[in-house]
């Protein structure tokens, strides 16, 4: 047992500033590039400090202390993304603007082909400039709808000339 707690505080011991400083950044870069979509600076930055960490910490002690150094990282990064994604999905994180849980369903869409048809022919008012999408009010319902051709000016009546699957083009009137 004094054999292990030796070994421990000696490994500990064995630390320098720019090693500690070098492992707190990298550490800290890592789980700031858990939360940003891709692999950006943070996790390049964060990946050469951890790099730094062990060169520093193996300038200091045996070949053995570089190996418990990368693994006591790659434990403590484990432990920190399980935790993290554990909470994205079902902790206090799921419940942030940072999860989407909305999803769309084969009801989703309240307006189905047949019913679009129908909308052929009438006239509305544009919500906004159409270059060439944008929005139109067609007797209270808000729909997003093409030109079909040229710009289409905020204010101005259209009609509805034709629907192709889940788009809707309009024509000035």
């Amino acid at each position: 047992m004094d054999i292990i707690l030796s070994s421990i505080s000696e490994f500990f011991l064995g630390w320098s500033i720019p090693a500690i400083a070098c492992l707190a950044a990298g550490l800290a870069l890592v789980i700031c590039e858990m939360f940003m979509p891709g692999f950006g600076i943070t996790g390049i930055l964060g990946t050469v400090a951890l790099i730094f960490a062990v060169i520093f910490r193996a300038q200091t002690g045996p070949v053995e202390a570089v190996i418990v150094t990368i693994a006591l990282i790659l434990i403590f990064l484990l432990t920190a993304g399980f935790i993290i994604f554990r909470s994205l999905k079902k902790g206090r994180l799921s419940h942030s603007q940072i999860v989407l849980n909305d999803s769309i369903t084969e009801n989703a869409t309240p307006i189905v082909n047949e019913d679009m048809q129908s909308l052929v022919g009438k006239e509305g008012i544009c919500l906004n400039t159409l270059r060439p999408s944008g929005n139109a009010d067609f007797d209270g319902l808000k729909l997003d709808v093409l030109s079909d051709g040229e710009f289409i000016k905020a204010g101005s009546k259209v009609r509805i000339v034709r629907v192709e699957g889940l788009k809707i083009l309009v024509k000035e009137v």
